[in-house]
């Protein structure tokens, strides 16, 4: 019999936070480091095709190499903190590691690439140890060329192209120093030739463009400024001596063999208020037999305000420039397309995926979403979705419907549209979903609300929810609420937070806080009908759920939590260095009332199990025990019965896997047969 096979049909996923991490390919492929992984994400079909794997820390850096003749590119460069630097190259359509750099003492936050042959590249790559080395790689193998150090200083960026009219490499590196440091290779080593001076704070980002044999370069810096310089080669009919008539800019000139070249500021672009963090060129284009290279330039600012939208990281544009990304502060990757007929730019569907580690996930008891809840302090659920004229499902995050201030520990679905979350706090909290949200993943999946609610309660569900200031937990929002309701029972009104005026809002200020108002739900159906997987933007405030219930009973923070196939029974444990605080907690479902204390363990208890018909418990626990409970009769009141203890095992028992397959026969005590794996740490099933 052959082994089934498993094909991966969704990866989410989001931008690590570094301003380097993402470069788009002119063959279409979005390459960004996730993690310890490079995704190649492609834009079109909204789907991650590949994950390359072979760093050991967190990718800092990836850069293309791109190609002359604008064709699409085989190879790919990507640095990071495991202090290496990794030359991918397509082969059978697949992207490996072909070779690895290896000799910064530090992670590496910057590299860039060119191909001097169609064998042999070279790569220039920034490390913190303040050294910024050269690499020249063939086939399977690397060589460190050079190894250019800055003392105390460190470079934020590094940019590789060709001189005017020859096959001279030259390299730019912008640095800590506010200078823009301009390397040539004469004689086989990278020597120090210019250093262009203006910038007043660490210079961000260095890029080079090529246009009608000039070197174009753009820098950005801290002081909130972008330059541009023009690097040519100076030719001998031009007069050496100025006359007064004649305006010019200061020419830096120097000599490469032989040939003269000067590098003057061409523009200063004032206009930002924040750190610049990123500056790129729109990548050239061909245009019949010529290949030409747009005047057009992108930059972003650090913003300086706070909560979840502390501005961008790093921005791409698209091969013909009608499509823009960026990657913000939380990891979630922003993608706009240009509205050719109204002119504006308006924001696409893109992936999406937790910027810190998953903890927990689960399936809706229906298989019509999942969700899952990381330490990033949010909870998310994704939906697969059919776009009209495509027949391929892609699954996309549709909600959020918590987003906490505590890390996010566990959880589990209690009935449709319904779970319980646990967090770094001692309190559990359960969620029900509100109507904008069932409306809106009807038209997503083409389904009716009435089979996916399967009774006609929609009516008496919220609208929305929202989150106070200073506050932990979503207000459920009405439509038409009384506006003196809210102040009583903690519930909003839809219509009373969009009522202000204008005229209201231009009044005098009575405090400091009068003059920054919350944003409050609006529901997406207003903003537009909901047939597509909803922005960012939206996701962040327009997406909770409202919070029903709160359960109290542990004393530590929760660690994991599980249900019963009728989704009746929640079972609860937190963290515990005590036998008193290592017991598990039942609640009921219907009352949210504690049903029954189950003391056993003396250490944590990592994960837990129920049987498919929900007679058995199944508990593992860092005392390096495990535990099984039985429901008692019904007809009494003894309740859950630990019936079988086994410990003593050489590893402590961790929630990497546990699995409990029971099939019963005859009574429901008489379980047979009874099949129980777990994995303790460091070991296998």
């Amino acid at each position: 019999m052959a082994a089934p096979r498993i094909d991966t049909c969704n990866v989410s996923c989001c931008a690590n936070r570094t301003s380097n991490v993402v470069s788009w390919g002119r063959g279409g492929l979005i390459a960004f480091g996730t993690c310890n992984s490079v995704a190649l994400y492609n834009p079109q079909e909204i789907r991650i095709v590949e994950v390359l794997n072979k760093h050991t820390g967190r990718v800092n850096a990836v850069q293309w190499v791109h190609k002359q003749d604008c064709s699409p590119e085989t190879q790919l460069v990507s640095g990071g903190s495991d202090n290496h630097v990794i030359v991918w190259e397509k082969q059978d359509g697949k992207f490996t590691a072909c070779a690895v750099c290896s000799g910064h003492s530090g992670p590496v936050c910057a590299v860039d690439a060119m191909s001097l042959s169609s064998s042999q590249l070279l790569v220039a790559s920034a490390s913190s140890d303040s050294s910024v080395k050269l690499w020249t790689c063939s086939s399977d193998t690397a060589e460190c060329l050079q190894t250019v150090s800055f003392g105390s200083g460190f470079m934020m960026d590094v940019s590789l192209a060709l001189l005017p009219g020859s096959r001279v490499p030259v390299l730019a590196c912008g640095g800590d120093d506010s200078r823009v440091h301009l390397y040539v290779q004469l004689n086989g080593q990278f020597q120090r030739l210019l250093t262009l001076t203006g910038h007043e704070d660490w210079v961000r980002c260095v890029e080079w463009a090529t246009k009608d044999g000039e070197l174009w370069l753009a820098s950005c810096s801290q002081d909130c400024l972008i330059r541009v310089w023009r690097l040519f080669a100076k030719t001998a009919t031009e007069p050496n001596q100025q006359t007064e008539a004649v305006i010019k800019m200061k020419e830096n000139v120097f000599q490469v063999s032989g040939d003269e070249f000067a590098v003057t500021l061409e523009t200063v672009l004032a206009g930002h208020e924040n750190w610049v963090y990123g500056v790129h060129w729109q990548p050239p284009c061909v245009k019949g037999d010529l290949v030409e290279q747009p005047l057009k330039l992108l930059s972003l600012v650090k913003s300086s305000f706070g909560g979840n939208t502390l501005g961008f990281y790093g921005c791409q544009m698209s091969p013909d420039g009608f499509m823009i990304l960026a990657h913000a502060f939380h990891g979630a990757l922003h993608l706009w397309h240009c509205d050719s007929n109204q002119g504006e730019w308006r924001p696409s569907v893109v992936i999406s995926g937790h910027f810190g580690a998953l903890q927990d996930l689960s399936w809706d008891p229906e298989g019509e979403f999942i969700i899952t809840v990381g330490s990033d302090q949010t909870t998310r659920l994704f939906t697969p979705w059919t776009r009209k004229g495509c027949s391929e499902i892609t699954w996309h995050e549709i909600s959020r419907p918590q987003i906490h201030g505590y890390d996010m520990q566990c959880l589990t679905m209690v009935g449709c549209f319904q779970f319980v979350s646990g967090a770094d706090e001692k309190v559990l909290r359960v969620f029900k979903a509100p109507r904008n949200f069932v409306e809106n993943i009807a038209n997503i999946s083409c389904t009716s609300v009435k089979k996916l609610l399967g009774c006609n309660e929609i009516a008496d569900l919220p609208e929305g929810a929202s989150t106070p200031a200073l506050g932990l937990s979503n207000k459920a929002v009405f439509q038409g609420m009384n506006p003196l309701n809210s102040l009583t029972t903690g519930e909003f009104a839809l219509s009373d937070l969009a009522s202000q005026s204008p005229q209201q809002d231009s009044e005098d200020f009575n405090s400091l806080s009068d003059q920054y108002k919350e944003s409050y739900f609006q529901p997406l159906k207003l903003i537009w009908y909901l047939c597509i997987p909803p922005t960012e933007d939206d996701l962040l405030q327009n997406t909770l759920w409202p919070e029903v219930q709160k359960l109290y009973g542990h004393g530590f923070e929760m660690f994991c939590l599980a249900s019963n196939s009728a989704r009746t029974v929640v079972a609860s444990a937190c963290k515990a260095s005590k036998p008193e605080h290592a017991a598990i907690l039942l609640w009921s479902t219907t009352s949210w009332k504690q049903l029954q204390s189950l003391p056993c363990h003396s250490l944590t208890i990592t994960q837990m199990a129920f049987s498919p018909n929900g007679h058995l418990l199944l508990a593992v626990s860092r005392d390096r025990t495990w535990s099984l409970w039985r429901q008692g009769n019904p007809d009494s009141d003894t309740g859950h019965i630990c019936v079988c203890i086994v410990g003593a095992r050489r590893r402590m028992m961790t929630c990497d896997s546990i699995v409990v397959v029971s099939q019963f026969l005859g009574e429901y005590f008489h379980p047979y047969p009874l099949t129980l794996c777990f994995k303790g740490q460091g070991e296998g099933v």
